[in-house]
C-alpha cells in the first residue's frame, strides 16, 4: 500500500498511535531528518499534540545498525535521572505496523543551531557565551551516569573503547579505498600513532558517539532541552566525547572550518574551544590534561567517515549534486594533517 509519506503506513501507525500513546486522529505526518541515517517525523494530532517518531531509514539497513529498541532503551534509562532528553512515550516492535520498528516520544521544540546566521538570528551576543558552558556541563552530566545504577551496564563492553574504535574506523578506511586517490599512507600512519598512545581510560560512561551543537535543541536562554540522535551511543571513554565535541567546536579561522561550512559556533560572542573545555572540567572528575589525543582522534575519525561517503559517491551510490565530490580528497587528507598535527602537540 503506497502512502503519502514514506516510511510511514498512516492508516496502521495512526491506529498504533491512538490506542498506545493516546493520541487523536487523524493524524498528520512530516518528515524533519532523513538520509542513511534514522528517520525523525514531527507527528501532530486532531487535539494539537505533536510527538517525534524515530524509524530506521526505507533502504541500505544493516543489520546491527538502526536499533530502535536500543534507542528507546537509552533514552528510557537516562530521563528518570534529568539527563535532559524528549520524553519517550511508546516503543513499537510489531513490524506488520510499519515494516521496521519505531518509537515515539515528545517532541521538544527549540532552537537547533545549524549555522551561524542561525545562531546571530536566535540569540542576542548576550547570551551567546552560555551557549557553550552549557553544552559541556550538559556533557559532563551525561557522563556522570552510574551506567549499573542507571540499568545500562550491559548495553555494551565497559573497556578497549578507543582500541576498538581505531580498529573499526580503520577497516572502513581501508575497504572504502578509491581506485587513482592515494593519501600517502597518512590516514595508516595516524592510525597507527594513535594506536600507540592510547590513554588509560579513566572510568566507563554512557558515550553519546556524536554530542555536538546541532545535535541538541536549546532554549531561549541557551540551555540544552534534550540531546538528540542517540543512533550510535554506546558504553566507553566518555573523553572521546569531549575530544569530538572540541572537533566540531569550529573557531573563526580554522583551517579545518571551512569543512563544517559556516558553523554556527564561528558566531561573534560564541565561547572559544579553551572555555569549552573549561566548563567541562569544572563540573567533571575527569583528568582532561590529555585531551588533545581525543580532539587528534575526532578528526582522524572523520577523516575515515568522510573516505567512505567519497568511496559511495564515486561508486554511483547516490543521486543529485556531486558538484563537492572532488574537493573529498583534499578535505580527508586536511582532517588526517590536522590529526597528526593535534597529536604530535600533545
Amino acid at each position: 500500500m503506497t502512502t503519502e509519506v514514506i516510511g510511514i503506513n498512516e492508516p496502521a501507525v495512526t491506529a498504533w498511535l491512538v490506542e498506545h500513546v493516546g493520541a487523536t486522529a487523524p493524524v498528520t505526518y512530516e518528515l524533519i531528518a532523513g538520509g542513511r541515517s534514522n528517520l525523525t517525523f514531527r507527528v501532530k494530532d486532531a487535539a494539537g499534540k505533536t510527538f517525534a517518531l524515530r524509524r530506521p531509514p526505507t533502504s541500505h539497513v544493516l543489520p546491527t545498525a538502526h536499533d530502535m529498541v536500543r534507542e528507546h532503551t537509552i533514552i528510557s534509562a537516562l530521563a528518570p535521572l534529568g539527563i535532559p532528553v524528549a520524553t519517550p512515550l511508546g516503543l513499537c516492535v510489531d513490524e506488520s505496523v510499519n515494516e521496521r520498528p519505531f518509537y515515539v516520544m515528545d517532541f521538544v521544540d527549540g532552537a537547533i543551531l545549524r549555522d551561524r546566521a542561525q545562531t546571530e538570528r536566535d540569540f542576542p551576543a548576550a547570551l551567546r557565551p552560555a551557549i557553550g558552558s552549557h553544552l559541556a556541563s550538559t556533557l559532563a552530566q551525561l557522563h556522570d551516569v552510574d551506567v549499573n545504577a542507571a540499568g545500562l551496564g550491559d548495553l555494551a563492553r565497559h573497556d578497549g573503547y578507543i582500541e576498538r574504535q581505531l580498529r573499526r574506523w580503520r577497516g572502513q578506511y581501508e575497504q572504502m579505498a578509491v581506485p587513482g586517490v592515494d593519501h600517502g599512507g597518512l590516514v595508516e600512519a595516524v592510525g597507527d600513532a594513535l594506536a600507540a598512545s592510547i590513554p588509560t581510560q579513566q572510568k566507563v560512561a554512557v558515550v553519546h558517539g556524536d554530542y555536538r551543537l546541532d545535535n541538541t535543541v536549546l532554549d531561549d536562554s541557551g540551555r540544552v532541552k534534550a540531546i538528540l540522535d542517540w543512533e550510535i551511543c554506546t558504553l566507553g571513554d566518555p573523553m572521546a566525547d569531549v575530544g569530538l565535541l572540541l572537533v566540531y567546536w569550529a573557531e573563526p579561522g580554522d583551517a579545518s572550518a571551512a569543512l563544517l561550512g559556516a558553523a554556527p559556533t564561528t558566531a561573534a560572542g560564541m565561547s572559544s574551544r579553551a572555555e569549552v573545555l573549561a566548563a567541562y572540567a569544572q563540573q567533571s572528575s575527569l583528568d582532561v590534561s590529555d585531551v588533545a589525543f581525543y580532539q587528534a582522534f575526532g578528526y582522524w575519525k572523520l577523516a575515515c567517515i568522510l573516505q567512505g561517503v567519497f568511496a559511495r559517491y564515486s561508486a554511483g551510490a547516490t543521486a543529485g549534486d556531486t558538484g563537492s565530490v572532488d574537493e573529498f580528497p583534499k578535505h580527508i587528507a586536511l582532517l588526517a594533517e590536522t590529526a597528526k598535527v593535534t597529536l604530535e602537540g600533545r
